[in-house]
């Protein structure tokens, strides 16, 4: 496992043990009494029109599960599999699945490591927001995601947009909230390390271990897909943020999110 990797796993455990009492409590109670929780209303209106019943469905980094426990319960699904690096977060994903008597199981790895007992498992791939930053090398992320996904099966990835690369967010060297949008780091390429924690997960301010993240063009994303055997069938962009660093541009003409869907075609040339 690379070292970057290696770090991000200890501190997204270390976030996950130190989460506030509210982080992941109404998980039960939503999924039960509600259509599609935790998505947002754009990507709703994308999966209710995929046909997901009786279908296996996988999520790459499914976090604390609630996603794809929300889908695979409105979609009637006949199983998900979801994927996270922190071992603690797949063990509260997994009692989550249990107490709503859901088929969802979660598996504890690192998405460089899944292995062949995933090839051609699923027939639809969610990707959600705050994934792909965690992976140097996306050519390698998508090649793992296509070998577990079947012939004809498809993928919506709801994202923030690689466009939100180039701003500075409240706690980056350089921001000022009179000039949100302009833009101060390069879209093309960046490497990030901090030690600033996970305050969504948290609710406080604390010296982390260090999480490693990096910046991908749009351009990276795309042929990352289509160079693996995944066409892509539909782009949508927004205006709006779904990151929760960039809500005061919301509406203001800059593209803050995404929904990009794709479909696997063929295996690798070179499979």
């Amino acid at each position: 496992m690379e070292k970057y990797i290696e770090g991000n796993k200890a501190a997204w455990e270390e976030a996950f043990d130190n989460r506030d009492v509210s982080w992941g409590a109404d998980i039960t109670e939503r999924i039960e009494k509600e259509e599609y929780p935790f998505f947002e209303k754009e990507m709703v209106d994308v999966l209710r029109n995929i046909n997901a019943e009786g279908k296996v469905i996988g999520q790459f980094c499914c976090n604390n599960g609630r996603e794809l426990l929300s889908f695979v319960k409105n979609g009637k699904a006949s199983r998900g599999v979801g994927f996270d690096i922190a071992e603690n977060q797949i063990a509260f994903a997994n009692e989550k699945a249990k107490e709503l008597n859901l088929p969802c199981s979660f598996e504890a790895v690192n998405v460089y490591d899944i292995d062949d007992s995933f090839k051609e498992q699923f027939d639809v791939v969610i990707i959600t927001i705050g994934a792909l930053c965690w992976f140097e090398d996306l050519n390698r992320f998508f090649e793992i995601v296509a070998k577990c996904m079947k012939s004809g099966a498809v993928i919506v990835l709801n994202e923030q947009h690689p466009c939100t690369n180039m701003l500075a967010a409240q706690g980056d060297a350089g921001f000022d909230p009179d000039h949100r949008t302009e833009c101060l780091f390069s879209y093309f390429e960046h490497e990030w390390t901090g030690n600033d924690g996970m305050y969504y997960m948290t609710k406080k301010s604390y010296h982390s271990k260090t999480f490693t993240d990096f910046t991908h063009p749009m351009s990276e994303i795309i042929s990352g897909m289509c160079s693996n055997g995944i066409v892509v069938t539909g782009l949508k962009e927004f205006d709006h943020d779904i990151s929760g660093g960039f809500s005061e541009m919301d509406r203001s003409g800059f593209p803050l999110s995404m929904i990009l869907q794709g479909r696997k075609i063929c295996e690798r040339k070179d499979a």
